[in-house]
């Protein structure tokens, strides 16, 4: 055995085809291209060219939309304010939506908050929060509590 006769196992030892570097490495002169038409010369992209046939991507019909005014927006809920003011120890006299955002409890670029009523308020507390539900605000100041809107 020799030196030179010494054949690697792996592939990464395979060199990659020079095109257009003489007829003798096997892709010269067309470099691999064919011969004439627009896909063998250089600056062609022709994605989605059906050959003159109506492309798919206008044969099929439109549907939906995407609505730029959307208001973003997360639900919170009385059992998960319940939830927050335990895990986090807050004061339940007064919650912000700034606080929340604060302490990563939820996060901004999802949207601001609006209160739902699911659960009920275990202890009378003061919101300040984007927006809420009729039925939430009701129940609230039911128990006492007050809550300010900061967008209507």
């Amino acid at each position: 055995m020799k030196i030179n006769e010494l054949k690697s196992p792996l592939s990464s030892s395979k060199q990659n085809k020079r095109r257009g570097r003489g007829s003798g490495s096997g892709l010269g002169k067309t470099a691999g291209r064919g011969v004439k038409g627009q896909k063998s010369r250089s600056g062609v992209s022709i994605n989605g060219f059906e050959g003159g046939q109506m492309p798919i991507y206008r044969r099929l019909p439109k549907k939906g939309f995407k609505n730029y005014f959307r208001i973003k927006t997360q639900s919170i809920s009385f059992s998960m304010i319940n939830n927050i003011i335990k895990k986090y120890n807050l004061d339940p006299s007064t919650i912000k939506e700034d606080d929340l955002f604060n302490k990563k409890i939820f996060k901004r670029s999802k949207g601001s908050l609006k209160l739902l009523n699911i659960g009920e308020p275990i202890k009378t507390t003061n919101l300040e929060i984007s927006y809420a539900s009729k039925k939430a605000v009701e129940v609230l100041e039911k128990l006492g509590g007050k809550i300010k809107l900061t967008k209507k």
